[in-house]
Formats: C-alpha cells, structure tokens, sequence
C-alpha cells in the first residue's frame, strides 16, 4: 500500500495509519520541500494526509486575541463536526481550547474520553432525540442545549427530568446571507416568532441565550453586523434577561473562489456590533469556530491514477475527503507533484475536473483545478485547505476508506492570519507553490 521509509513510525487503526515522526524537526529549513520527499521515497497509493500543528496553534492564537470584549465575558467553542480528529482535537486542547459544540452523542462521547472533565460541552443541534439529551445530562454532565421550537424545549425539560440547572439557548433563523453554506432553511425560529419561544425557555432556565449562525465560509463581515442587531431586537421585544449572545461560527478561510476580506475585519465588526447593543455586562458573547481554526491545518495528496482529456481520475473523492468539492464545488489551491525525474512538470497551467476512485458517476469534483498542462497518470497533486470538513466527511463507499496521515513540522506558504496574505488573488495564493 506504500513503502515505509525507516524514519517513519507507525500507529495503525482500522482505516488510517498514522505517521508520525518521519520528518526532522527543522525540515522547513533543511528540505525545500517535505512533501516531495515523502512522495519520492514512499510512492503512497492510498490518499495521504499532511496535518501542520503549527497553523492550528496560529489559528487559535488569533482567535483568543482577538474575540475579545471590553466588558462581556467571551468563549470561544471549537465546533466538533468540522474535524473530529483526535490529533487535531488534542492540539486544540493543548493550545487553550477547553470548550466544545458538540453536535451528536458520539461527540459527547469522544470528548468526554479524550478530556473528561477539563472541558465543558454545549450541545448545540437544535434538534436532538430523547435519549441523547437525557444521556449528556445524566451520564456526561451537559448542562447547555440549544432549541428552536417549544416541541425542542418541552423534549429537554422531559429528558433531564425537569432540571433545574438547564441552560437553554434559542436559535434563530437569520435571512440569507453571504455565505457559501446556508444554514437557516433548516434551523432557527424567525425572528418574528421566536418572542414566545424567548419568554417560555427563560421559565425553564438557569441562564438563557440567544444564538445564531450566519452560514458557513461567511464571506462578508457585515452579516454578523446584521445578525446582532436581529438579536438585539429579539432581546429588546422578549424583556428578559439574556445571559449569552451566541453569534455562532460561519468564519472564512481562504479558497481559489472565495476572496474573504481580512479576519480581523470580522472581529472589528463584531465588537463594534456588540458595543451598540448595551446588552447587560454580565451578558457571555460566544462563538463557535470550526472551518476557520482548522482548515489551513491540513493538505491531502493522491495519486493520478488516469487522464481522460482534462479529467483526472484521482484516489480520493467526494465519497472520500473531497465532499466540498462536488455538491459545494468547492475548489482547492493545489499543485502536482512528479515523482520521476524522466521529465519536468511544465510551467503552463491548464484547469482540470476529478473523478474520485468510486463506481458512481456524481463522484466528480468540477474545479477548475488549475494544474500543469502536462500532468499525467502517476503523478501527484496537493490538495490544500483540507483541515475540515474533509476527514469528517469520509466514508466507506466502495472500500475506499483507508488513508494515511503525516505530521509535518512546517507552515503552509499562506494563511488568512498572515496580515501581509493577498487574499483577493487566487493566483497568488498558488505562485510561491509552483
């Protein structure tokens, strides 16, 4: 399945191997480029990720930067579902991230197992089964659930028994914004109905908030602008005291086809958004980070196994970590790889579809994937932006579950953190790559 070089240690589980160690410390400085190297020596037929702890431990450093608030208690949430990796999940725990959106029992289930009681869970579906609301309460000390319906609410208050230290946040439809994923259609109360819903959920809570989400790969600032003032009116009209203003996650990353502004733009809009509202002082602002954090964490490498014309027929997918690529359309910074020296990757690009390893023809990513013009059958592309959403998205379709995962102690050659990152031009974005 590929050859093992001697400096690679290996742990494997039932569908990945994880390699760790096979690069040096300094590689960024001793290797022009790491990824070759391990392309070169080991020849990987199965889809191999590269994971960089230092861009999670940049992420998180921002975010606890700059979410922060004058005179409202902030917390930062790591939104599970993006990427539940346990090396990532680790990394994120170590680097000062103790609290986590939990989405499903399973969930709770991992977080509890890998933090017991460092960390605190919210469950923040808004709409879960019995049994997982009465298990998070009863077996794993959840205290924080979400809700946008009175049927939602009267499942939590029978599940936990009537408990009287419930904390209940309310979650509200937003109109459709800038955002590559919208989440509204599916949950959230209209504004214009949730008054109720407001007034009933303080009778049954120890402290009450009101959360939203703006749509994930949000891709202008000024929708959490608009979504604070929407709460803030939900507030004003409800005249009950709210202990926590949730705005959710929705925050971008960097795509060919997605130009977000710079992130400190978002956090700037934000605080200013939450200053004129005169919310009371011991109202909590949270947020609930997953793409942003993680993203720019990992690459995916796979193999060409086929050219048909300017369809490349690779070893992984949208049934695999390729998801966002198909329904989405999503597309992805990447660059080929030749692991030959018999002749050199042209300097000419041309754009690309995929075609993953399944039998289904909707296994098809349409790009543009700008590559060499004369890429072929055995060699190589780097797929960047794959920290989420990509492991979490895989399955077992056809057999083709198996990858590897490599850490690698070096910096991706962009980052939305970078204040000096052109993010308004895919192509730069691509050139110190080529």
């Amino acid at each position: 399945m590929y050859q093992k070089s001697k400096s690679i240690s290996e742990v494997v589980t039932s569908k990945v191997t994880y390699l760790h160690n096979y690069l040096p410390a300094n590689v960024a400085s001793s290797s022009k480029d790491s990824i070759q190297e391990f392309a070169t020596k080991n020849a990987p037929e199965l889809p191999v990720y590269f994971f960089r702890p230092q861009s999670v431990k940049k992420a998180t450093s921002f975010f606890k930067q700059n979410f922060r608030f004058n005179y409202h208690k902030s917390r930062i949430l790591y939104s599970v579902k993006s990427n539940p990796d346990q090396e990532t999940l680790k990394l994120l725990f170590s680097n000062g991230i103790k609290e986590f959106d939990v989405a499903s029992l399973n969930e709770v289930k991992l977080i509890s197992q890998l933090f017991g009681d460092d960390v605190k869970m919210y469950f923040m579906h808004p709409v879960k089964s019995i049994q997982a609301i009465s298990k998070a309460y009863f077996e794993y000390g959840v205290r924080d659930f979400s809700l946008d319906s009175s049927e939602e609410l009267n499942k939590i208050v029978s599940a936990t028994k009537n408990a009287k230290d419930l904390n209940l946040h309310v979650r509200l439809a937003i109109p459709r914004s800038n955002a590559a994923i919208e989440l509204s259609t599916k949950f959230g109360i209209l504004p214009s109905h949730s008054i109720g819903l407001i007034r009933k959920s303080r009778n049954f809570a120890k402290k009450l908030g009101i959360c939203f989400h703006v749509g994930s790969q949000c891709m202008d600032p000024i929708e959490y602008r608009k979504a604070i003032m929407i709460a803030s009116d939900c507030i004003k009209t409800s005249s009950v005291k709210i202990d926590v203003l949730d705005i959710g996650g929705g925050f971008p990353s960097i795509y060919p086809t997605f130009r977000p502004p710079k992130l400190v733009n978002y956090f700037e809009e934000i605080i200013d958004s939450i200053n004129s509202i005169n919310l009371d002082k011991d109202c909590e602002i949270w947020c609930e980070p997953g793409r942003a954090l993680v993203t720019e964490s990992t690459s995916l490498l796979v193999k060409v196994e086929l050219r048909k014309d300017n369809n490349l027929y690779i070893n992984d997918g949208t049934y695999g970590g390729l998801f966002d690529a198909g329904t989405p359309e999503f597309t992805y910074p990447c660059r080929a790889i030749r692991v030959n020296n018999k002749s050199k990757l042209e300097s000419e690009m041309d754009s690309f579809s995929f075609f993953g390893p399944t039998c289904d023809s909707i296994d098809f990513m349409k790009g543009p994937f700008y590559l060499p013009k004369n890429i072929k059958t055995g060699d190589y592309i780097e797929i960047y932006q794959l920290g989420s959403y990509s492991k979490t998205m895989r399955t077992n379709f056809n057999g083709f579950a198996d990858y590897l995962q490599v850490q690698i102690n070096e910096d991706l050659h962009f980052s939305i953190f970078d204040e000096d990152c052109e993010v308004n031009d895919a192509i730069s974005i691509l050139r110190p790559l080529l």
